[in-house]
């Protein structure tokens, strides 16, 4: 029997499956085009770019709620450098299709102070001469890290395809939120490993020796208690 004489019912099923496997190249094709579209308009010029986003910042004043007086002496301070490395991926997707890996450079700054508002009655000792002289401090504190957002930049972004077709239609401001936590808690951390605090109080012990032997005082002794 030739194929021109098949029976009728197996001309019928083949035709019946070529539909589906047009569907799935129709699929296919869609994606591939989405993906290349997402791709070129990035690439763009943003005055050829349809999608281009244009900032306008409609911020009221500063207003400014209250003023603090401070006792404080700054005694050191640290620059700090820190490459934070975050990945997120899903369980049973591979990378390629939905993972997300930020690589971000965090730069910021710690300093480190005395508060002198903490120095209480009997902090100081002058002998009868008046040639020598005892101070007591509290040791020195670590302030805040402070990130420095002029420097602190995201250096590598690897995102798998459901991640980037996600991207293209909303942005994600807790991620970069997030960077910055992190950030900015590894450089208290490394403060806090770095002898700043030992350096602040020996600045100030230097500083109040000045001082004193400035003012006529011919030994100076300066002491640190851990302030309460």
């Amino acid at each position: 029997m030739s194929n021109s004489e098949a029976p009728e019912d197996v001309r019928i099923s083949r035709r019946s499956r070529r539909p589906g496997l047009r569907t799935i190249a129709v699929v296919v094709v869609l994606a591939a085009l989405v993906y290349a579209v997402m791709q070129g308009l990035h690439a763009l010029p943003r005055w050829l770019d349809p999608f281009a986003e244009r900032t306008t910042d409609r911020s009221g004043p500063v207003v400014l709620h209250s003023i603090q007086n401070l006792s404080r002496y700054e005694a050191a301070s640290g620059n700090f450098q820190v490459i934070v490395d975050l990945e997120k991926d899903a369980q049973f997707l591979p990378g390629a299709l939905r993972g997300e890996r930020t690589l971000f450079v965090g730069t910021g700054s710690v300093d480190a102070y005395v508060d002198f508002s903490r120095v209480g009655n009997g902090a100081l000792t002058v002998d009868k001469n008046r040639t020598s002289v005892t101070v007591r401090l509290p040791h020195a504190q670590l302030e805040k890290a402070n990130l420095d957002p002029k420097h602190s930049y995201v250096f590598a972004h690897q995102r798998g395809l459901f991640n980037r077709f996600g991207d293209f239609f909303s942005s994600n401001p807790n991620q970069q939120q997030q960077l910055y936590v992190l950030a900015t808690q590894k450089i208290q951390d490394a403060a806090g490993a770095s002898g700043l605090a030992q350096r602040a109080d020996a600045n100030t012990r230097q500083m109040m020796t000045n001082l004193l032997r400035a003012l006529g005082f011919t030994y100076v002794t300066v002491t640190f208690a851990t302030s309460s």
